[in-house]
């Protein structure tokens, strides 16, 4: 059994503030116990659009050494929930291509106690909707969607990696449980408009489905990207049986629940939808 968190944040264009008030709330949550601390999707930046594939940084750039050191210095496993992972060359990774320079990757990426990458995840599904008159959004205009189902093996447990509108595809989570995942991962900036509706009913069926905890921190609050977009927050830890064990208030902080895996077996067991299965 351990101590997790999610942290919630409200970030900007004001890429050191964000950082700043990251890491305050990550050396929070270690000074309480936590081993595993993972941060919303967009950590590094919320800002105009524009300036988001300018800013991006290569997986060993300095904002993934950043939280490198500090998940060593404290000895956590950390999730960076994501950042804009910088195109490379091509030939430099398969899941890379070099003819899109207006574009990036967003990225989470899983650092281990000794400050180590563990794994990195690119969003798959992006998040191109028109929920009404004054919500309409195209991720794909800056975002070139990964193709790899990521599951992290780790001291504490496998954990299944994904990003905030990969929660609408419940075939990913799927893949992640038949992969071994016993926790999955969300870390996600869902707006005011369908965070109200779907966030809670989403994160909780992703647990049910697959009988693992679910760690969902999200960004909360305005940003200053030309007020296209209000964030829902409401991070959340659920069990695997979907309850809402731990829960964030409006505004920065943090949600925590301990996470005893031999839940996750216990349900199974219980429910043994993996044998039942038809197609």
């Amino acid at each position: 059994m351990f101590l997790a968190a999610a942290v919630q944040l409200q970030c900007t264009s004001d890429a050191e503030a964000n950082a700043s008030t990251a890491e305050a709330l990550i050396r929070r949550a270690a000074g309480y116990g936590a081993r595993l601390i993972a941060t919303p999707e967009n950590t590094d930046f919320l800002g105009p659009h524009d300036q988001k594939v300018r800013r991006a940084e290569p997986l060993d750039g300095p904002l993934c050494a950043r939280y490198a050191r500090l998940a060593g210095e404290l000895g956590i496993h950390l999730l960076l929930g994501s950042f804009a992972e910088r195109v490379g060359p091509a030939g430099s990774n398969p899941a890379e291509r070099s003819d899109v320079p207006d574009r990036c990757h967003n990225t989470s990426v899983l650092f281990g106690p000794d400050g180590r990458r563990i794994a990195a995840y690119r969003k798959i599904h992006l998040f191109d909707v028109d929920v009404a008159s004054d919500v309409s959004f195209r991720e794909s205009a800056t975002v070139v969607p990964g193709g790899e189902v990521v599951t992290a093996e780790t001291e504490i447990g496998p954990i299944g990696m994904t990003i905030c509108y990969d929660l609408r595809f419940p075939e990913l989570y799927r893949a992640l449980r038949d992969r071994g995942a016993k926790i999955l991962t969300i870390p996600s900036a869902f707006t005011l408009a369908t965070g109200k509706d779907h966030w809670e009913a989403l994160i909780r069926a992703r647990a049910i489905e697959t009988q693992c905890w679910v760690i969902a921190p999200g960004q909360w609050g305005k940003h200053d990207d030309g007020g296209l977009r209000q964030s829902w927050g409401h991070s959340t830890i659920v069990d695997p049986w979907g309850h809402c064990v731990g829960t964030a208030s409006d505004g920065t902080g943090l949600a925590l629940a301990e996470i005893d895996l031999g839940k996750v077996e216990t349900v199974r067991r219980a429910i043994p939808v993996a044998s039942h299965r038809r197609l």
